[in-house]
């Protein structure tokens, strides 16, 4: 006879002033001295304790006094190796957030500029390698990407011009950059030159999510054509390229 326990889990709900709006997107922000809990919104940013029990942060996402066809919103978060949050907006913008090691003094450190068109996906180098000085990518609706080295003042390393469509997803690793596009196409990119090494028609239909295990580099890909794949990304010392 096979006995089974059955451990029962209690969710928590997170209520909160400003959860009358669409969620884009949310994260759970690992940083040296704690876990984040981010969301991003059509409102704006809300930062959780891990276990969303107490807000700790609000940022309001700038709203046009005059009503405008563009949509307003934050989309696509990312922690760097420090402690840093990043969060992209509708407007292009990148907001770095200095979190402290406790408590909710959590201000806006810097604004990245770079982009002209809405932030899809942001993305730290997952991996535990830390000798690769850019560790940070933020790609657009119009499909450029962003190469950056994060710290106290963030630096532009590279700027990608688009690549004929929006870039869905980005992940980064050992200083490998995949990206995801409309298309169904993902291009492999190394971020200490900025060049492409790997171009794959990977799906039929637009690219829903890319997502890397931080050990192995094995890359994860969903598209709207109903598929997922796993790729092997790994980095050739004897050509010096990225397969």
């Amino acid at each position: 006879m096979i006995s089974s326990t059955l451990s029962e889990y209690k969710s928590r709900c997170i209520v909160a002033e400003h959860l009358s709006s669409v969620f884009f997107q949310a994260s759970w922000c690992v940083l040296p001295s704690r876990i984040l809990l981010v969301l991003a919104s059509q409102k704006g940013i809300q930062m959780y304790e891990s276990d969303g029990s107490i807000m700790v942060y609000w940022h309001a996402v700038d709203t046009p006094e005059a009503p405008t066809a563009e949509a307003v919103f934050a989309r696509g978060i990312a922690a760097t190796r420090s402690n840093y949050i990043c969060v992209g907006t509708s407007t292009g913008s990148v907001l770095v957030f200095n979190i402290p090691p406790k408590g909710t003094n959590i201000t806006v450190s810097e604004v990245l500029e770079q982009h002209r068109d809405p932030i899809t996906d942001i993305a730290c180098d997952c991996s535990e390698n830390k000798e690769y000085v850019a560790d940070l990518v933020t790609a657009d609706d119009s499909g450029v990407l962003c190469i950056w080295k994060s710290g106290e003042d963030f630096k532009l390393m590279h700027k990608l011009a688009a690549y004929g469509g929006t870039c869905s997803s980005v992940k980064m690793w050992s200083g490998i950059i995949a990206a995801g596009y409309g298309s169904g196409q993902i291009l492999v990119y190394d971020a200490a030159t900025g060049t492409v090494h790997v171009e794959v028609n990977a799906h039929a239909r637009w690219i829903c999510a890319l997502d890397l295990a931080s050990e192995s580099g094995k890359l994860l890909s969903g598209a709207e054509d109903s598929f997922l794949r796993i790729w092997r990304i790994y980095r050739n010392s004897a050509s010096n390229t990225i397969e």
